[in-house]
């Protein structure tokens, strides 16, 4: 069965973005950008939510951006194909290889763990994978923690008042002080 999972840049205390909406302590360097794009080698369909969908419309059309790097390119090619499932009430639309989800967000992961397809189901934005841990469809959390602590924001983590047991499968320092946690939910 495909796993479903929620990876994210996290700031120290927690965040994915500070008070003032603000992410740029994210840019990643060249190591880091190297392991998003071993990452989503392992993604068969992105679930989104529209903010998150929004930020990402950037790459559907990067390939034409002459002052890309080599690692960006690749990565634009490899995120462009890639099937996702928007969710958001207020789009009618949406580009590329993207279509709005018809149901739930449950109904929708029971469906993409029946069809046959490989790469796992990976889960974007704070807002729709607290509302897969809120159903416990979550089977694993992946952060990249920078270090920056911003004060406040959207959390990383669903504030749901409940206990979930992990599992630590991998840690990966890098140069710039980020780390890679990720975490298998026990079950």
């Amino acid at each position: 069965m495909r796993s479903v999972t929620y990876s994210m840049n996290v700031s120290l205390d927690g965040y994915i973005v500070g008070p003032d909406g603000n992410f740029d302590w994210t840019a990643p360097d060249e190591d880091v950008f190297r392991f998003w794009i071993d990452e989503i080698r392992e993604v068969g369909v992105h679930l989104l939510g529209r903010r998150l969908y929004e930020t990402m419309l950037y790459w559907e059309t990067a390939d034409q951006d002459a002052s890309l790097d080599e690692s960006q390119l690749e990565w634009a090619a490899l995120w462009k194909p890639l099937p996702k499932v928007v969710f958001s009430t207020t789009l009618s639309t949406v580009q590329g290889h993207a279509r709005l989800a018809s149901g739930g967000l449950a109904e929708e992961i029971e469906r993409l763990r029946a069809e046959p397809g490989d790469g796992d189901i990976a889960i974007g934005g704070a807002t729709l994978a607290a509302q897969a841990a809120a159903a416990g469809l979550i089977d694993e959390y992946r952060a990249m923690v920078y270090p920056v602590l911003v004060g406040g924001g959207l959390p990383f983590f669903p504030q749901h008042e409940r206990r979930v047991d992990l599992e630590l499968l991998e840690t990966r320092a890098f140069n710039s002080g980020v780390v890679h946690l990720r975490h298998r939910v026990a079950r």
